[in-house]
Order: structure tokens, then C-alpha cells, then sequence
């Protein structure tokens, strides 16, 4: 069992930057993929940001430029600068990774979500 913990979210004024964290927790795991998804009230949720194992990055078009996603494997991390935050960005951001263990191979985790709200 592989466990995702994300930390970061808050309040914020448009324009400012927040920088979430996605830390996983477990035995024997590897981290393929990892990302963030958010899903604002009444919206479908959708994929913001995401990296792969080798460093292929696949970004949202509305986040491209402002929100940057990296990864520290030593640490078992994933971080998401986001910078230049917009009102309509407030959500619950989440991460999701797919990661491989001996017992149960590549399966899908999420974390709970951490909120992020943008407001004036």
C-alpha cells in the first residue's frame, strides 16, 4: 500500500504564487507517473500537470508558462510552482501517480486533495 500526502494550499490574491507538495509513502514502490489534477465546483476535474519517470512533461494550455511540476526521487516527492495565480484557478488540487510495487504492480494512488483558493 502506497499512500500520497499533498501540502502547500491556501489562500491567495490573484497574481500571487503557491508551491504544493505531493510526497508518497510506502514500501518498495517506484514512482511512474505523477501529477496534479484540481476540480473546481461544478467543473469537470482536469489533468493541470504531469511527469513522467523520464522527465516528459505534459502541462494543462491555461497553466503552460505559469505552473512549473518537478519531481525529487530521492525524496519521493512531486512539487507544483504555481505562479501568477487566477481567481478561476481555485480548486482542490490533487495528486494522482501511478506507481509499481512486486505485490500489486502499477496502480493508480490519489492523494485527498489539498485546497487552493484565489481570491481578491
Amino acid at each position: 500500500q502506497v499512500q500520497l500526502v499533498e501540502s502547500g494550499g491556501g489562500l491567495v490574491h490573484p497574481g500571487e504564487s503557491l508551491r504544493l507538495s505531493c510526497t508518497a509513502s510506502g514500501n518498495n514502490f517506484i514512482i511512474n507517473n505523477i501529477g496534479w489534477y484540481r476540480q473546481a465546483p461544478g467543473k469537470q476535474r482536469e489533468l493541470v500537470a504531469r511527469v513522467t519517470r523520464y522527465n516528459d512533461f505534459t502541462y494543462a494550455d491555461s497553466v503552460r508558462g505559469r505552473f512549473t511540476i518537478s519531481r525529487d526521487d530521492a525524496r519521493d516527492t512531486a512539487y507544483l510552482q504555481m505562479n501568477n495565480l487566477k481567481v478561476e484557478e481555485t480548486a482542490i488540487y490533487a495528486c494522482n501517480a501511478n506507481i509499481y510495487t512486486r505485490s500489486q504492480g502499477s496502480t493508480d494512488y490519489w492523494g485527498r486533495g489539498t485546497q487552493v483558493t484565489v481570491s481578491s
